[in-house]
């Protein structure tokens, strides 16, 4: 068994749902959020747009995050319209909220080892989206592919911000943290390029250069292409690119030694 911790850099809720899988791994789990994902204080817009969802042709959920944080205001989803999703974890979170593929029609990308907006894009049919009504429900912050790529193809586009997600305080006990987990060597996952940008900008604030080097050396699990990318243009060395999905991280980091 790897004696090597795991830092999850997940927002905090999400972050010790992994840990309690790592748990049965018998994998050493540290929570170290990288993301702060939080409900909106007014949630008003959320409720008036549920009210108008029979007047959509379809709905795209950018995130779980978007997901949860849209349907406690929903009593029934409309039979007839479409969800589309970039991943499995929006497919979980839809189950969670009683919709699946026998009760829903849900829209994601057929290749489980690519799942972004763009694969969705490239597999939906683009030809009938001109003219149609697209709901996108997003956060805060993020690209703006996907509303960008319906338009393209001829959508009304609505976006709708769900859930405000920011970068969290580098705080004192933050900085003791991160400065104590670069004394280690540590298999950090990392599940977007906005956390492993985050992680790059609060190591460079630590009062010696050494950290930075010390923490281009750790070990990234990354979920995605384009996480890898930022990171190796940031300078990591170690970085393992997985399948997207809980299942595919937990294998990635069982080989891990």
């Amino acid at each position: 068994m790897s004696r090597r911790p795991v830092i999850i850099t997940r927002p905090r809720i999400q972050a010790f749902e992994f840990a309690e899988k790592l748990k049965r791994l018998q994998r050493q789990a540290v929570v170290f959020p990288l993301l702060d994902i939080r409900p909106l204080t007014d949630q008003s817009e959320i409720i008036r747009t549920v009210g108008l969802l029979t007047k959509f042709d379809l709905v795209a959920f950018v995130s779980p995050n978007a997901i949860d944080c849209f349907f406690p205001h929903v009593a029934a989803w409309p039979a007839a319209l479409p969800i589309a999703v970039v991943g499995e974890g929006s497919r979980r979170a839809l189950e969670k909220h009683g919709l699946n593929h026998q009760n829903a029609d849900i829209r994601k990308p057929g290749n489980s080892d690519r799942t972004d907006s763009e694969t969705l894009m490239a597999e939906m049919d683009t030809v009938s989206l001109a003219g149609q009504k697209v709901l996108v429900v997003r956060g805060s912050r993020g690209r703006e592919f996907l509303a960008d790529a319906f338009r393209k193809y001829g959508a009304d586009v609505v976006q709708l911000v769900a859930y405000s997600s920011s970068e969290p305080e580098f705080s004192v006990e933050c900085e003791d943290q991160l400065r104590h987990l670069l004394s280690m060597d540590s298999d950090w996952v990392i599940t977007s390029s906005e956390a492993v940008r985050t992680l790059m900008r609060w190591t460079e604030k630590l009062d010696c250069g050494k950290y930075v080097l010390k923490m281009q050396h750790q070990n990234l699990i990354v979920s995605h292409a384009r996480i890898a990318e930022t990171a190796t243009a940031l300078g990591f060395r170690n970085i393992t690119l997985t399948g997207t999905g809980d299942e595919n991280v937990l294998v990635a980091l069982q080989s891990c030694v």
